[in-house]
């Protein structure tokens, strides 16, 4: 089950965190890894050797996928390398917690860059640079589901990639690729806990039955399972990865 084994993966924003960990586990199930980073080249790196550690294949390239021609470049080498592409996973993203009052143009700019034009940048690639009977998967959230203040442009960026998700299943369907998006719930990463008080931490915990937040893994081994062939019949799906918290 959930045999990656021949696959190659592109994994955008892996240095660390979520990304990292289904790196990780993506390698473990036999797939070759692209570790994709924007700046974190030393996390890049740790992640890269972590993987080679672990008896798997994995190279780190630096692309910001807000830039389209940095995503270019990064599927050009991506493929130099190990001669095709499987698998994307649109991992990047950032988050501000601002109300919308308090937001600014370059909040709203930032969020919407690198977490939406840096999906379409991507799928605009893949569309002609997947192998066949590949798979996407796209990262939501499900903050989505809950409408917190602060959130308002950020869960904006990832409404507009659930629908992203939706339509390029059904452009891309014909070459047996499929296409779904995964929202996880308050996870233990550093973009989750940084800047909040362990009072919160622990209120948002408090809306799923198991009363925790999320580890990386919780939702690694989601994505690992809808790049593997077992999952070919779920597409254009957003699935929550959070507990039951809503």
């Amino acid at each position: 089950m959930n045999n990656l084994s021949g696959k190659v993966a592109l994994i955008t924003g892996s240095s660390k965190g979520i990304g990292a960990e289904v790196a990780k586990m993506m390698a473990k199930a036999g797939a070759k890894i692209i570790i994709n980073y924007a700046g974190g080249k030393a996390d890049a790196d740790n992640t890269v050797v972590a993987i080679k550690n672990d008896g798997g294949d994995a190279v780190a390239l630096q692309a910001d996928v807000s830039n389209p021609a940095d995503v270019k470049s990064l599927f050009d080498q991506a493929i130099a390398h190990y001669g095709k592409i499987d698998l994307l996973v649109n991992n990047a993203g950032i988050m501000i917690n601002k109300t919308i009052k308090d937001s600014t143009d370059e909040d709203f700019t930032r969020q919407f860059d690198i977490n939406v034009k840096g999906v379409f940048n991507t799928l605009r690639e893949a569309a002609t640079r997947l192998s066949d009977n590949g798979s996407v998967i796209n990262f939501s959230s499900s903050v989505n589901r809950l409408m917190l203040p602060g959130y308002g442009i950020y869960v904006a960026t990832k409404s507009a990639v659930e629908q992203l998700t939706r339509v390029f299943a059904k452009e891309i369907g014909h070459r047996g690729i499929n296409v779904n998006s995964v929202s996880p719930g308050p996870t233990n990463t550093a973009l989750f806990v940084n800047g909040k008080s362990q009072e919160e931490i622990s209120r948002l915990a408090s809306l799923n039955p198991f009363g925790r937040i999320g580890e990386t893994n919780d939702i690694a081994q989601l994505v690992v399972f809808l790049a593997s062939d077992e999952a070919k019949w779920i597409n254009a799906q957003n699935i929550g990865v959070n507990g039951g918290m809503a």
